[in-house]
């Protein structure tokens, strides 16, 4: 089996620092993850070609996270069948509202996931969760990991489980 199953795609290297903790989530999971840089202005071929090819690369999952207008995610969903997780950037005079909403609203027959604005961790869960309904050991271990969110919830409010 191939273990890059996710792409992940930012419009910009400052988006690195979010971004990180999706491949890093994944990482933790043994799910391999293939990074890049495309934007949708600056360099639309490359991130079409990216799409376009994901499917053959072997890829189930693209991740995309972009800031202000957030076309990113949207475009690689108009080239590709695979799901989408967008995830916005907070940038901008609207500190993310502007790239929430862009990547929310997509038309119809478009769809793009969409997770909180900075949530790159949650963008890695969502792609594991997915990645998940094939791969039974992958969603053995999500069980494992939320079930360690609730213990650690529990100790820190001392109720005994």
């Amino acid at each position: 089996m191939n273990n890059v199953l996710v792409g992940i795609v930012m419009g910009s290297e400052s988006d690195l620092p979010i971004m990180k903790a999706s491949a890093q989530f994944l990482a933790e999971l043994g799910i391999g993850s293939e990074v890049i840089i495309a934007s949708a202005h600056r360099s639309p071929e490359l991130a079409a070609d990216f799409a376009k090819g994901a499917e053959a690369r072997g890829l189930e999952v693209i991740i995309a996270g972009a800031g202000m207008a957030a076309h990113l995610p949207g475009v690689l969903a108009a080239f590709t069948t695979l799901p989408v997780i967008g995830v916005p950037i907070q940038s901008g005079a609207l500190n993310g509202l502007d790239a929430l909403l862009a990547i929310a609203q997509m038309p119809p027959g478009v769809p793009v996931a969409t997770v909180a604005v900075n949530g790159g961790k949650n963008a890695g869960v969502l792609a594991a969760q997915i990645i998940g309904v094939k791969i039974p050991a992958v969603r053995e271990q999500l069980k494992q990991f939320k079930a360690k969110m609730a213990e650690d919830v529990a100790k820190k409010s001392k109720v005994q489980l």
